[in-house]
């Protein structure tokens, strides 16, 4: 076998492997992907992993992850830099399966430069962009993020998932022949809702960890002060009732982008199956997710993460599937999972 052959397998079962110790949502979703699309989701979900890792690890200075950053970046057009990479990171001290992720970059980029050259212009385009709005951020805040308003927080956000609704959306239009030019032009004015709404649930569950062990506040210190809290006293006895009536704006906020999520699925055509499997799942176990986080508000004093049951997850993946090719049935599973828990009976 070729030395080029050889080292793209070892990449793809590298990613096989690593992708559901990173992430247990999107890795289901991404294996329902065929060919080239899934390799290229999944190379480009690496990627975005890899750069988050740099932006979250505890050791460095904010220099030091801006520098690591445009590496990273350089990497794109260079498969040097690219291989070269894992000697820049060894001395990384985060959650240790995204660091064994970091370390094997250079075959992240091996699967990156095995995608059709299209591909590679829409993966490189987000991602890059992706990287750029975290490097601005970690030297904005060069002690730990500390959001100030509810307009940086969307910027935060566009740069942190927004970048994703779109380049999945480019990744649909090149390789899902039912998604044509006018289908493609109606998913993009939704792509961003549907990306941003997942963000915003996640860090809603995540407000303590976030604060405690992440050294990030990502709730809009305006907004926070409004309600008579601040990024100082965040966690306070004293404060957690101001710290609820400030989150409930984030609330309201997810809300409304879930139900732009919601049209982005729905307007993907029922013969991109794969395409709207992938994304039925995240978003119902966000509708799930903000449900709990609604009905369960000593979850923040106890700083417990809310996590809905293996149960209502394995449930509303069977009627997701079940359901896939119904509008009326996605629409009415969403509503469901948004007024209570989900669970089939005999699903364990």
């Amino acid at each position: 076998m070729p030395a080029d052959a050889a080292r793209l397998g070892a990449a793809e079962r590298f990613g096989r492997d690593v992708l559901p110790a990173v992430s247990r949502t999107f890795a289901l979703s991404i294996r329902m992907l065929p060919g080239d699309l899934g390799k290229a989701v999944l190379t480009a979900y690496l990627l975005c992993r890899i750069a988050d890792t740099l932006e979250d690890e505890p050791a460095l200075p904010a220099e030091s992850k801006a520098r690591l950053l445009d590496a990273l970046t350089l990497c794109f057009d260079d498969a040097a830099a690219a291989d070269a990479f894992p000697l820049l990171v060894e001395t990384l001290t985060g959650e240790p399966a995204h660091v064994r992720l970091t370390r094997n970059t250079d075959l992240v980029f091996v699967l990156y430069r095995s995608l059709p050259a299209g591909t590679q212009l829409h993966v490189r385009r987000w991602v890059a962009e992706m990287i750029s709005g975290m490097r601005k951020f970690v030297l904005l805040y060069p002690h730990g993020i500390r959001i100030q308003s509810l307009d940086e927080y969307k910027e935060y956000c566009y740069y942190v998932a927004g970048t994703v609704g779109y380049l999945l959306t480019d990744l649909w239009h090149e390789h899902a022949p039912s998604v044509g030019d006018a289908q493609y032009r109606v998913l993009r004015e939704k792509c961003r809702a549907f990306a941003e709404a997942l963000q915003t649930v996640n860090i809603l569950k995540d407000v303590a960890t976030d604060a405690e062990h992440e050294n990030s506040i990502y709730i809009p210190e305006d907004l926070l002060r409004a309600h008579g809290s601040s990024h100082a006293n965040i966690l306070a006895p004293d404060r957690l009732r101001g710290t609820r009536e400030a989150l409930a704006t984030l609330v309201q906020l997810a809300w409304h982008d879930l139900e732009g999520a919601r049209s982005y699925l729905l307007l993907i055509p029922r013969r991109a199956v794969p395409i709207r499997l992938f994304c039925v799942l995240p978003l119902l176990f966000a509708y799930a997710t903000l449900r709990d986080l609604t009905g369960t508000p000593q979850a923040l004093a106890q700083r417990t993460v809310v996590k809905i049951s293996r149960r209502e997850v394995k449930s509303l993946t069977l009627m997701g599937f079940l359901v896939i090719l119904s509008n009326r049935g996605l629409a009415w599973l969403a509503d469901r999972a948004m007024r209570r828990p989900f669970v089939v009976l005999g699903v364990r």
